[in-house]
């Protein structure tokens, strides 16, 4: 009779093995493959970690058109920002920009008046709403001397921020040879201006602005047709296509798309929408651990303390599938011999976090206090201790924290 059920609780317990692994494999998260859009070249990143969510000819150098005007705003924002420049500082409208970029260019233009003085802050306004190629000119003439000097001002900015493919001819995104981006590029553009400078990102999501007695529609169309996106620009010229870099935010979540190459302004909304919505359908911006959690407390040796606190110097945020939270395996790599004296911040290991086998996030773990040496009594009795002791490193699970 013991025996029969000693064979009974075997088949209960694998029927339960098998069972709960067969739940787990329904459990895990199934991603549809990305829509494949009518442009050039395009991409989706979270704006928050970097994280490529979709790309397709990333790093193919194109010509940007308006989308240029990016840097340009960007340019006037990093000026205001240092001192060198501010929003009611008067700027002259030169009689190039008139003409090159006015009513009698034909191109896109805020209407200036040549010889006219008109704050910084209505041009910034005319460069992001209206697209304004005299608006672009007079602002790049007034910070650099000429729109030429500007282009160098443009180029130093982009290696600074590390759009290693671009190189900027003019301040308005004419054709010009050489005057080349790329979609990935053009991402970490935008998210330097959504990041950089929040006090003017804002005027990305402004649908109009008058100016003259004109006013003139923001030529984004997301932003009177998806309540989530508010920025970024749009560009077209016969060489580039239609263009657009769009961002939009739900809950903690704001993704960049860029949108290159399609053959009209209908379909470059259209495919920006395509991409964010895939994006929010399918991922989420999860943040493991904050800057002031502990990820895991280690033993001190020949310390005032023995015991310290490990984290991360700054939040461990990361894009994950949605579902995949309780997929994640977070790790803690620690020298197994940690002794005094430690200073606050002082790095101690590492945390390496994976789904389904693959590391998708490392950060260095931190001690989050300092610990001063202990008395010579001791430190004495701790080292006796690890001469009979071998060091090496310590592995361990560590614990997320809760959503």
């Amino acid at each position: 009779m013991l025996f029969t059920i000693q064979r009974l609780f075997v088949v209960f317990s694998l029927v339960l093995t098998v069972i709960t692994a067969s739940y787990a494999q329904a459990r895990t998260v199934i991603i549809p493959a990305p829509p494949e859009l009518s442009a050039r070249a395009y991409l989706l990143v979270d704006a928050k970690t970097g994280k490529v969510i979709v790309e397709h000819n990333a790093d193919e150098q194109l010509p940007p058109a308006s989308l240029t005007k990016m840097m340009t705003s960007y340019i006037v924002s990093e000026e205001i920002a240092a001192g060198r420049l501010s929003d009611l500082d008067l700027v002259r409208i030169s009689d190039d920009a008139w003409r090159r970029g006015g009513a009698a260019s034909g191109s896109s233009t805020m209407f200036l008046n040549p010889r006219t003085e008109v704050p910084v802050i209505d041009l910034l306004r005319g460069v992001i709403i209206q697209s304004g190629n005299d608006a672009s000119i007079a602002l790049a003439q007034h910070i650099a001397g000429s729109e030429e000097a500007f282009a160098d001002i443009m180029n130093q900015q982009a290696a600074f921020l590390g759009m290693k493919n671009s190189h900027f001819v003019n301040a308005t995104g004419w054709p010009a040879e050489g005057h080349i981006t790329t979609a990935k590029d053009l991402s970490i553009l935008a998210t330097a201006v959504i990041n950089d400078h929040p006090e003017h990102y804002s005027i990305y999501s402004e649908k109009y602005f008058k100016y003259n007695g004109i006013n003139q529609p923001n030529r984004n169309k997301l932003l009177f047709t998806n309540k989530y996106v508010d920025g970024l620009k749009t560009g077209h010229t016969n060489e580039a296509g239609f263009c657009l870099v769009a961002s939009a935010k739900q809950d903690d979540m704001r993704l960049v798309s860029v949108v290159m190459g399609t053959n009209s302004e209908k379909v470059r909304a259209a495919e920006s929408q395509r991409l964010l919505a895939y994006g929010f359908r399918y991922y989420e911006t999860h943040q493991l651990y904050g800057s002031d959690d502990t990820v895991d407390t280690v033993k001190v040796w020949a310390g005032t303390q023995d015991q310290l606190a490990l984290g991360v110097k700054k939040p461990l945020v990361m894009t994950i599938p949605k579902g995949s939270y309780k997929s994640l395996d977070a790790k803690t790599h620690v020298d197994s011999v940690i002794k005094a004296p430690i200073t606050e911040g002082q790095v101690l290991g590492k945390l390496v976090v994976s789904l389904d086998d693959e590391v998708i996030a490392q950060s260095d773990l931190v001690a989050m206090n300092g610990v001063t040496e202990a008395g010579i009594f001791s430190r004495l009795i701790d080292n006796i201790v690890l001469m009979f002791q071998g060091s090496g490193s310590s592995e361990a699970e560590a614990e997320p924290e809760s959503e």
